[in-house]
């Protein structure tokens, strides 16, 4: 249902109590900073911008490989709740690889699986913000594409 790698984290949450739950998103989290660009990266499609539903500013970088594969990047400002940098860990590790396709058909009922149904009530925009992004891109990159074999 989810791709491999988005899986293999689902089923790790699910099997985790609550308080342990937790304490595996800041794991998470603190990897965020490790999700950004490398240097000599180039990217498709580069998307940096603060939205009001986010604290901070947040860049997406997608590459896609000629087999439309994907490859995605993510920095975050400083003032990015746990949450949002903890699912940005989550999903660049778990939609690696992925085609464009298989990002896009990504359903978002994986996530209360991760945090739990008490944080989604809480922080429910938080908690979709980094995969609306990520489909987001991935959208235009299609877009783009489509635009470009009709020419």
């Amino acid at each position: 249902m989810y791709p491999p790698k988005l899986q293999q984290i689902v089923d790790l949450f699910e099997a985790l109590p609550d308080l342990e739950k937790r304490e595996t998103l800041i794991t998470y989290a603190d990897q965020a900073k490790s999700q950004g660009p490398r240097e000599g990266e180039t990217f498709d499609l580069e998307d940096v911008r603060k939205d009001e539903e986010c604290t901070d500013t947040v860049g997406v970088f997608l590459k896609v490989n000629p087999d439309r594969t994907t490859h995605y990047r993510v920095t975050l400002g400083p003032q990015v709740q746990t949450l949002t940098k903890a699912m940005t860990s989550i999903l660049c590790k778990g939609l690696e690889g992925r085609t464009i396709e298989e990002v896009l058909e990504v359903p978002a009922d994986f996530v209360p699986k991760i945090v739990g149904a008490d944080l989604v009530r809480q922080r429910s925009q938080t908690v979709y913000y980094i995969l609306t992004r990520m489909k987001s891109a991935a959208t235009v990159w299609r877009n783009r594409d489509r635009a470009a074999a009709l020419e």
